[in-house]
């Protein structure tokens, strides 16, 4: 395992039929049996890169030692060859494998580069937060109710990924979503200002704005995030994102001394962001603000899957095959410039 002769690279450097020593980190091991009756476990590994599949059959010798003491959220070194199938799609046949540890920062194991981050300054994203509501939403109680909740809960939303899983669920990736959903909504708020100049002052842009940057507020304490692993809280499991955004919203209100109808109107797009109930909201958009905030909402977390579906997609496929998070196949050839 030791061995000076075999590289150290990432698993996005590794090509095909490649082998090398990498730093990781197992976010999977589930237990499967064929079709014969036979056990074995699908792992996953990642680095800030990729990750990857490697399956451990119950015929190799490293089938018990996965069993009994391989952890998940544990980082290790492992030798691993890097492989391209044309039916199972990219993955990892490992070889050696044990924990990381703090000698191994001489070879450049480091927990930041493992870890997948967004690529932003996460301090310049919430200033730009900051900011823009400032701008869009004005003096008010509103901006007041925005400034206090993101200040109180500063350090989680510049740490905390989006998701579990499907989109940005990277360490810092609520921000990012929580900033680019802001920004549609105030791009979809201008278009319509000005294609429907008559229709001005039927969407309250400061409203619309105010339920962008807080749509997403309930996640903070939906999930808890350590170590580049993220689960449910009881609450989360038990209540939700949406129902526990609407409890913020409602504590800070009175805080505020918001007024009735504001925060009916504010709660509403809390609520109805999902749109529908199989996705977690109880009543669909029904003030323009909502619709905006919704279609905002849905369209980054759809840009955001198709990017993690093309990344796994191999080197030499234009089209991806339906197994993937969203269920259909995707393009993913060149563009056009």
């Amino acid at each position: 395992m030791e061995s000076k002769t075999t590289k150290i690279l990432t698993l996005g450097e590794m090509k095909d039929g490649q082998e090398a020593d990498a730093f990781v980190q197992l976010i999977e091991k589930e237990s499967y049996t064929t079709r014969k009756g036979m056990p074995y476990f699908k792992t996953t590994f990642r680095d800030a890169a990729r990750e990857l599949e490697s399956k451990i059959w119950n015929e190799t010798p490293m089938f018990e030692d996965c069993r009994a003491n391989w952890e998940v959220g544990q980082f290790y070194k492992i030798r691993t060859k890097f492989s391209r199938d044309p039916k199972f799609g990219d993955q990892l046949q490992v070889s050696r494998i044990r924990v990381a540890t703090n000698a191994d920062k001489q070879d450049g194991f480091d927990i930041s580069k493992i870890l997948p981050s967004t690529v932003f300054p996460r301090e310049a994203m919430y200033d730009e937060l900051m900011s823009l509501a400032a701008q869009h939403i004005g003096s008010g109680k509103l901006l007041n109710i925005v400034t206090r909740i993101c200040k109180d809960y500063r350090r989680p939303l510049l740490d905390m990924p989006a998701a579990r899983w499907n989109h940005h669920e990277f360490a810092g990736g609520l921000l990012e979503h929580t900033l680019s959903v802001t920004k549609v909504a105030i791009a979809l708020c201008l278009h319509y200002e000005t294609m429907y100049p008559h229709k001005k002052g039927a969407i309250s842009r400061p409203l619309t704005v105010t339920g962008a940057i807080l749509h997403d507020i309930g996640k903070i304490r939906e999930m808890s995030y350590d170590a580049g692993t993220t689960k449910l809280t009881t609450e989360g499991a038990m209540i939700g994102h949406i129902l526990i955004g609407r409890d913020i919203i409602r504590e800070y209100a009175g805080k505020v001394e918001l007024d009735n109808k504001t925060q009916l109107l504010l709660e509403h797009i809390i609520i109805s962001h999902h749109r529908i109930p199989e996705w977690g909201s109880p009543k669909p958009p029904m003030s323009m603000e909502a619709v905006i905030v919704h279609h905002a909402d849905s369209l980054d977390a759809m840009i955001c899957m198709y990017e993690n579906v093309q990344k796994k997609m191999p080197a030499n496929e234009e089209v991806s095959t339906k197994n993937n998070m969203l269920g259909y196949s995707i393009y993913g050839g060149n563009r056009l410039q």
